[in-house]
């Protein structure tokens, strides 16, 4: 692990964290809104933690809050950095460094995300069975010190895919399944980036998820993420086209049933 890493992790035992953490849980674009928070432990702005970029979406202070959710003890990474405010699609890696340091082997990933599907409308929430990324930006690229060279056939984990689907019918929090195209940002595509992302079987398009989920994978973290849908693409269902603010107020919608999944999550056993 980084130098950074081992900082960030010493801190936050410092100020009263207490591992091993059982999950880190990443809070992506979109869900500043989200108030979950880990009960009885420590919470620490990224600003103070060496390597930590801060969270590039407006309105939202990154924070790393570590405790205990439905008796699970967990690692949660409040807001995010992403390649459009960093400039580098491994802006995520000290983050999930500590994470592992601190002895996680889980990541599960929400964020919202643009839908490209007709029955998937705002406020409903799609886990990521595959990603698209091809935009020549990989994270691993020229990072030293991993094996960066592997097969991502099972980059979204199929146990903790069951363990979600089990969770959200425990919840009551329907649930759809899809494949997520990253696009680098800040810009909304256009209709016909949009509708060649449909075509190219995606279902949801976002900022992120893609470049955290390869960073865990060459971490050795087992990984799985939902998305939000905060509004229709351009160039498909919708007649105008996104704002900030209009993601954010449909986020808010999600807001609840992605507690009830997180929690129930947390509380479902790990047996297959």
């Amino acid at each position: 692990m980084s130098n950074n890493a081992e900082q960030a992790a010493a801190i936050l035992r410092a100020r009263g964290a207490v591992a091993p953490v059982d999950f880190a849980v990443l809070l992506g674009f979109g869900l500043g809104g989200f108030s979950e928070t880990p009960t009885g432990g420590v919470s620490v702005d990224y600003a103070e933690l060496p390597g930590f970029s801060p969270a590039d979406e407006p309105g939202v202070t990154g924070r790393v809050s570590i405790g205990a959710v439905e008796g699970a003890n967990v690692m949660m990474l409040h807001g995010q950095a992403h390649f459009y405010g960093a400039g580098d699609p491994t802006c995520m890696l000290t983050p999930l460094e500590t994470a592992k340091t601190l002895g996680a082997k889980y990541l599960l990933i929400f964020a919202t995300a643009g839908s490209s599907r007709a029955d998937l409308y705002p406020g409903n929430l799609m886990m990521v069975t595959d990603h698209i990324a091809l935009f020549g930006l990989n994270p691993l690229i020229g990072l030293a010190g991993h094996d960066n060279v592997f097969s991502l056939h099972d980059a979204y984990d199929a146990r903790l895919q069951r363990r979600i689907k089990r969770a959200a019918a425990a919840a009551g929090a329907p649930i759809q399944e899809g494949v997520f195209l990253w696009t680098t940002g800040p810009t909304f595509p256009t209709p016909s980036e949009a509708r060649a992302a449909r075509q190219m079987g995606a279902d949801a398009i976002g900022f992120g998820v893609a470049p955290e989920i390869i960073v865990a994978r060459a971490l050795g973290l087992r990984a799985a993420a939902v998305v939000a849908a905060s509004h229709s693409s351009t160039g498909l269902q919708a007649s105008e086209p996104p704002s900030l603010a209009e993601i954010q107020k449909n986020a808010l919608s999600a807001l609840v049933p992605m507690r009830r999944l997180l929690r129930a999550f947390m509380k479902t056993a790990d047996t297959f």
